[in-house]
C-alpha cells in the first residue's frame, strides 16, 4: 500500500499506531496484528471521518491481489476485538451497511518526532462543517417502511426531499454532495432521508410511488420534531415539494427548487421523449450495466457533464450502485415519468425559488419555467450550466450559493427566532 505518510503517528483513546514501527500500543504494550488487519487499520485511521468503500479499502489492503470480501471482514472483527469500544461505549470503527467502514474515533496526528500537526491542540486542520459527524436515526412511515433520516447542524432547519440515488452514509463524505453539506450548514441544520428502497431506507417495499414518496417526507419531518422549516426539493424531490408545500403550507418557510420539474415524461406531450426514456428502462430492467459498464457512464455524463473531475466522475459511478438496486431503479424510473403536480402549483402559498440550468439534461429548462411561471410569486434564477447536480467548481454554485443566501435571509415566511439566526452579522455566522 501507499506509504506517502510512513513516519506518521496517530494517537485515538487510549492506543497510539505508529505507521515507520509497524505497531499498534496501548497504555505501552504492544497490541499484536497481523500485517493485513494493521493495514486496514492503517487506512481507516489515516481517513478518519470519512467514509472508506469496501472495494476501494481491499484495494488498498491488497492492491495486487484479488480477495474476498469475507477477508475484509475478518480483518475488521479483529480490529474490533482488539480495540474494544471508546470510553464512550461507541465502536471505534462504523459499519455503513452495503458500502464501507468509517474510523469515528477523534484521532491526533503526530509527526515521527511526536510532534502534534495541525492546529497546536494535537488536532487536525480539517474543514468545521465536514468534522461534524450526522446523526442517523430511523423512523417507519404508515405502511410499515422504515426510513433513515439524517440531521447535521444548527440552526433554522432545512429539509432536503430524496432522489433517486440517495444514500446518507455513502453520500456523507463524497465529492459531489460535500460542498452542499459545508454550504448549507453554514446558518442552517440540515435534515436529509433516503427514501424507501434506496440508501440505508428499507429495500424490500411494495408501493414505490409518487403519493408514497410525499408520505416519506410526511413521516421524516413528524419524527424529526419540525415544526416549520425550508423545504428544498431538487429533480424529482421538487414535485414532492410542491406537493407537501401545497398540503401543508404552515409548515413550509420557503420552498427552494433546483432542476425540478411539475411533469414526467408521459405528461410533457413528446413522443419521441417518451421512446427514449422507455428504451432507458428496459436498458436498466435488463441490466445491461453488467455487461455493458459504459452504460453507467453515460447516465454519469447525464447528470454531471460539466466541471467534473475523473474522482467525481467515478464516485457517482458507484453512488449508482449503492444506493439503489436495479429493480428498485426501473420502479422509481417509471413512478418519475408519471409525475404530475401541475395543479397543484397555483396552490402553493410560501415564498419560493426556483433554480434550473439552461442545458440540464434530466430535467429540461422548459420545465424550471413552468414552475417557476404557475408558482404564485416564485422567483426564477437561470444558471448557466448542463449539470444536474451544480459542482463545486463551477460558476453556476456561486451564483446558487448566493442567491439562495440573499432569499433566506429576507426572512419572509420564516417565524421571528429563525430571522434572527439568519440575520447577517449574528454571532457564529
Amino acid at each position: 500500500m501507499n506509504t506517502a505518510n510512513s513516519n506518521a503517528v496517530y494517537e485515538f483513546g487510549e492506543f497510539r499506531l505508529e505507521v515507520a514501527e509497524h505497531r499498534l500500543v496501548r497504555g505501552g504494550s504492544t497490541i499484536s496484528l497481523t500485517g493485513k488487519a494493521f493495514s486496514t487499520l492503517r487506512v481507516l485511521v489515516e481517513r478518519h471521518g470519512k467514509l472508506v468503500a469496501k472495494a476501494e479499502l481491499m484495494s488498498l489492503v491488497w492492491p495486487e491481489t484479488v480477495v474476498e470480501e469475507n477477508n475484509l471482514d475478518r480483518n475488521i472483527s479483529t480490529l474490533r476485538k482488539a480495540l474494544g469500544e471508546q470510553a464512550n461505549g461507541e465502536p471505534f470503527i462504523e459499519t455503513v451497511p452495503r458500502v464501507g467502514y468509517r474510523f469515528v474515533a477523534t484521532v491526533k496526528t503526530m509527526r515521527g518526532d511526536g510532534a502534534t500537526r495541525g492546529n497546536g491542540r494535537g488536532e487536525e486542520n480539517v474543514d468545521p462543517a465536514l468534522a461534524l459527524r450526522q446523526e442517523i436515526r430511523y423512523c417507519v412511515t404508515p405502511d410499515n417502511v422504515r426510513l433513515a433520516y439524517a440531521t447535521i447542524g444548527t440552526g433554522f432547519p432545512i429539509v432536503k426531499a430524496a432522489t433517486c440515488f440517495n444514500h446518507l452514509g455513502f453520500e456523507w463524505d463524497g465529492p459531489i454532495w460535500r460542498h452542499w453539506v459545508k454550504d448549507l450548514t453554514n446558518e442552517h441544520s440540515l435534515v436529509r432521508y433516503d427514501g424507501r428502497g434506496n440508501g440505508l431506507s428499507e429495500w424490500d417495499v411494495r408501493d414505490m410511488s409518487f403519493e408514497a414518496w410525499v408520505r416519506d417526507l410526511e413521516t421524516v419531518v413528524d419524527a424529526a420534531g419540525l415544526e416549520k422549516f425550508i423545504l428544498m426539493g431538487q429533480s424529482q424531490g421538487g414535485a414532492v415539494g410542491v406537493e407537501y408545500a401545497a398540503r401543508h403550507p404552515e409548515r413550509v418557510s420557503h420552498l427552494v427548487l433546483c432542476g425540478a420539474y411539475a411533469r414526467g415524461v408521459y405528461h410533457r406531450e413528446s413522443a419521441e421523449a417518451v421512446e427514449i426514456r422507455v428504451a432507458l428502462e428496459t436498458l436498466v430492467q435488463l441490466n445491461w450495466a453488467k455487461t455493458n459498464p459504459t452504460f453507467l457512464c453515460s447516465v454519469t455524463d447525464m447528470y454531471i457533464p460539466e466541471h467534473s473531475t475523473d474522482e467525481e466522475q467515478r464516485w457517482f459511478l458507484d453512488l449508482q450502485g449503492v444506493s439503489v438496486s436495479t429493480a428498485n431503479l426501473v420502479e422509481f424510473m417509471r413512478a418519475c415519468d408519471a409525475i404530475n403536480v401541475r395543479d397543484s402549483l397555483a396552490k402553493v402559498r410560501v415564498p419560493t425559488i426556483v433554480f434550473h440550468c439552461d442545458r440540464d439534461r434530466i430535467a429540461p429548462f422548459d420545465e424550471g419555467r413552468i414552475l417557476a411561471a404557475e408558482i404564485p410569486g416564485a422567483r426564477f434564477v437561470p444558471l448557466a450550466s448542463g449539470n444536474h447536480i451544480l459542482m463545486e467548481a463551477e460558476p453556476a454554485w456561486k451564483v446558487f450559493r448566493e442567491e439562495l443566501a440573499t432569499f433566506l435571509r429576507s426572512g419572509i415566511g420564516m417565524p421571528e427566532s429563525a430571522r434572527e439566526e439568519t440575520r447577517p452579522g449574528r454571532e457564529g455566522a
